[in-house]
């Protein structure tokens, strides 16, 4: 088998690193086909390769309107990236395997477990729920769509739109064909509820969802399912109010929207910056304050083992509780009556510190390489590059008019933030860690 001869030459990290890379170029050369594009527009690399790299890694950033740049081939190859993307290749792969009724051997089921983040090998069923929920989901969500876009678009075209951001909204990836996200149907409030509960289903991480689904036989949650649910609920309660405060209920779309409409638009924008990057309304008319809450928002992402991006819901609520633990003067990280490893708090502490280097450095390249607008510049870049590294998708306008380096930067930050800061850090530094027979004596440094 094909992931049998790579595992002997090359780690997992590294086979999930070319593996997307792989995915990508097949993407980019496809929609660097004339068949992909429209008529009148002109076929260009670097659009393909930016476009496919976005839709791969769920993100939503594109140099041209999806809607009228690609051809219908052109917009199912980006529906197909979106779902290969969102769902990871090794779950298609798996898919592949039970089509074909075919046995799969131990080097891919770790590597399954790998992509998928399991921590044993006996979680592997998970992947049989995440075929079967995913499509379940999906389509059930197509089927609500359709009531709406063809009383809009008609039949034909309304099962198109149906499907496409079904994909789009589940798999968090932020693409529309309407030109301008969801701006049309901010007065719809059954659309903006069928969008955001995808958006919901796709961020919770099927792990999450087997516990909630084999709850009523366990009776019990595991400590990763609480973590994500908790510090999940605290962060929507807590967009919801901070959103209303700063942008005073939306009071810059009162001439349009009813006191009701703005509501629900104000918690329809507490979801979708976990990485969804669907938007009813431009970002250029939020706040300073709303804006730096949404590039925070954008940053977490949600939970692991999901379509979203970003750090992940438990990696922060597991720094919190760490940190009110050692301001508590407590020596032991505990949460639902059950103590965190060591290793979870060093690899959360790990993959913060390391985003946020990585995050700071390309803003400082961004800034450095672009033509940007001279009002609060360094807001627009570092808002677009926590956009791409969260895999949302939201943008400020200045994507399309990156230069070659900028295109190159927001791709890798996408690149990053989709297949994993460690799995990408693995496989650059080939990281083999070897176990010493001795210790290093201990001594302690000045903190604070």
């Amino acid at each position: 088998m094909m992931i049998e001869l790579f595992h002997r030459r090359y780690s997992f990290p590294k086979i999930l690193t070319f593996g997307f890379l792989i995915i990508i170029l097949i993407g980019t050369l496809l929609l660097s086909l004339p068949i992909s594009i429209r008529p009148g527009e002109t076929p260009d690399f670097m659009t393909a390769l930016f476009t496919s790299t976005s839709a791969t890694c769920v993100t939503g950033l594109t140099l041209v309107p999806t809607a009228t740049h690609w051809s219908l081939f052109g917009q199912v190859v980006i529906a197909m990236l979106m779902e290969v993307g969102g769902l990871g290749f090794m779950t298609f792969a798996v898919m592949m395997s039970l089509l074909i009724r075919s046995r799969m051997r131990m080097s891919t089921r770790l590597l399954t477990q790998e992509a998928l983040n399991l921590e044993h090998l006996s979680q592997f069923n998970v992947v049989y729920l995440i075929i079967r929920l995913s499509l379940i989901i999906q389509v059930v969500g197509m089927v609500f769509l359709w009531f709406d876009f063809k009383n809009r678009y008609g039949w034909l075209k309304g099962i198109w739109f149906s499907i496409f951001h079904a994909i789009s909204a589940f798999c968090n990836a932020g693409f529309d064909l309407t030109g301008n996200s969801l701006e049309d149907y901010v007065q719809d409030p059954y659309l903006l509820t069928v969008m955001a509960m995808l958006i919901i289903a796709g961020s919770f991480g099927f792990l999450v969802w087997q516990d909630l689904l084999l709850f009523h036989k366990r009776r019990c949650l595991s400590l990763h399912t609480q973590l994500v649910l908790r510090t999940g609920a605290v962060l929507f309660v807590l967009s919801v109010i901070i959103y209303t405060i700063t942008e005073h209920n939306l009071t810059q779309f009162s001439n349009h929207l009813t006191f009701g409409q703005r509501v629900f638009n104000t918690i329809f924008m507490s979801i979708t910056p976990r990485t969804a990057g669907l938007t009813t309304f431009p970002y250029t008319k939020l706040s300073a304050a709303g804006i730096s809450f949404t590039i925070i928002l954008m940053f977490i992402g949600g939970a692991p083992g999901s379509t979203a991006g970003g750090i992940k819901t438990t990696t922060i609520g597991l720094l919190v509780i760490q940190s009110l633990a050692t301001l508590r003067g407590q020596r032991d990280t505990t949460f639902a009556h059950r103590r965190f490893t060591d290793e979870n708090i060093f690899r959360a502490l790990t993959l913060m510190v390391v985003a946020l280097a990585f995050l700071l450095i390309s803003i400082l390249i961004l800034v450095e390489t672009q033509a940007l607008p001279k009002h609060d510049s360094l807001a627009y870049v570092t808002f677009e590059a926590t956009a791409a590294f969260g895999t949302t998708g939201i943008s400020l306008g200045i994507t399309p008019s990156l230069n070659f380096a900028g295109k190159l930067v927001i791709m890798a930050l996408m690149f990053v933030g989709r297949v994993g800061i460690y799995t990408v850090m693995y496989s650059i530094f080939n990281a083999h860690p070897k176990q010493r027979d001795y210790h290093y004596p201990k001594e302690s440094v000045l903190i604070g």
